[in-house]
């Protein structure tokens, strides 16, 4: 395959991040690039993320509930819609059954909870990686 790979053999892991806290992207993409997963962008508006996903067409992205302006929803939605082999791995304070099953049914990978389960991503996005790569 002509996919650059790691010293793992594993490919590599392509992200887009859309939270609206710079702060919180910042911290993210830093883990994530320890776990050797590359971060290709970030965004905080759903239409920049929107964008910024089209563009970049991430493996996966890194979804938070609310974001300025809007939500992830709006985003899930319209990316299942525009590229439905890019996966979604949900971060977020609002990980409550009622957004867990929402969010779920529009196709995300995982829902996890900012508070508790922050350290979880990079096993999230990996998995997510591996079903969606399973997909197509």
């Amino acid at each position: 395959s002509d996919s650059p790979v790691m010293q793992s053999g594993s490919p590599r892991i392509h992200v887009f991040l859309a939270d609206d806290s710079t702060a919180i992207r910042e911290r993210l993409e830093a883990m994530l690039a320890a776990e050797g997963i590359a971060v290709d962008g970030g965004a905080g508006t759903p239409q920049a993320c929107i964008d910024g996903i089209l563009a970049s067409r991430p493996d996966v992205v890194v979804l938070d509930v609310q974001l300025e302006g809007g939500t992830g929803l709006q985003v899930l939605k319209a990316i299942r819609e525009a590229a439905p082999e890019v996966a979604f791995v949900v971060l977020s304070n609002n990980a409550g059954p009622a957004y867990r099953s929402r969010y779920l049914a529009h196709g995300a990978s995982d829902l996890l909870d900012k508070s508790s389960q922050f350290d979880l991503l990079p096993r999230a996005v990996r998995s997510a990686f591996e079903r969606s790569a399973r997909r197509t």
